[in-house]
């Protein structure tokens, strides 16, 4: 995985946002799931920054980044790190939270992005309904507020092999790796704190009016909820359509790098 000193720092109006930023040419931002960093795409960043600029932020919550006093918009995160970095118009690939990221970040500030790969994910509103998303969270409260941290993160690494497999079907190190960025992202939080995002309400209503291309990307083993989302998405969008990559659930680029990086770069080109 990738270390600390890799990091930038942008300085928002509200503390220093971490992100990696590496290659040269026209930009993509990999943007990471709920609970973990921008270490979920290590494998990404190293094969994309062959012919690409990328930036991979921690999302303010997450990682290596600060958490808000205030309430805020990871959208507006996202915008405000692009317009000081001057860079853009961007290809947003999010995987689960961080496509619903993607989606809002087109929607809300359509000039900085040409191109969206929604992985695992729908909209944002999609993400915050899930049952398992609402069940993690609940479970995460309990852990910070004293209970079981283990239990915690056997709820939360069960969205790696998905409602179809066990742990013993994914590699060892998957897990490790999630694990360990999870336990990262715990660790900055406290039990009871204001949870002050401010999420998008109609993002369902607006999505029509999307005019860049729209790639969804699902593990074929991931939860068959999640799977109609996307497909709605990549119905939903002028310019959508989806692949399905199969031997994996909701983590396919850690699963699968190799394929899912493959993907990227395929719809990349067709910009």
């Amino acid at each position: 995985m990738t270390a600390a000193s890799d990091l930038r720092f942008h300085p928002s109006g509200d503390g220093e946002l971490a992100y990696r930023d590496t290659g040269s040419g026209d930009l993509v931002v990999l943007l990471h799931s709920g609970f973990v960093d921008h270490r979920l795409f290590d494998a990404q960043t190293t094969a994309l920054a062959a012919r690409h600029r990328v930036v991979a932020p921690d999302t303010r919550g997450h990682g290596f980044s600060a958490n808000a006093s205030g309430p805020f918009r990871w959208a507006d995160d996202l915008a405000g790190l692009l317009r000081a970095l001057d860079a853009g118009p961007a290809v947003l690939v999010g995987l689960s939270m961080g496509g619903g990221i993607a989606v809002d970040t087109v929607l809300e500030h359509p000039d900085l992005v040409r191109g969206l790969v929604v992985a695992s994910a729908a909209t944002s509103e999609f993400t915050y309904t899930d049952p398992w998303v609402r069940g993690i969270r609940q479970a995460q409260d309990r852990a910070l507020a004293g209970g079981d941290v283990e239990g915690w993160l056997r709820e939360f690494l069960r969205y790696v092999p998905g409602p179809r497999r066990g742990f013993d079907d994914v590699a060892p190190d998957v897990l490790r790796r999630v694990r360990e960025m999870a336990l990262h992202t715990l660790s900055k939080h406290t039990p009871g704190e204001p949870d002050p995002h401010v999420r998008l309400t109609d993002t369902w209503e607006r999505v029509p009016k999307i005019g860049v291309p729209l790639l969804t990307v699902n593990g074929a083993l991931d939860t068959p909820d999640l799977l109609a989302g996307a497909e709605r998405l990549a119905r939903a969008v002028p310019y959508g359509r989806g692949t399905v990559l199969d031997g994996t659930a909701h983590y396919a680029p850690l699963e699968r790098p190799d394929a899912f990086t493959a993907v990227v770069e395929d719809f990349l080109r067709g910009l």
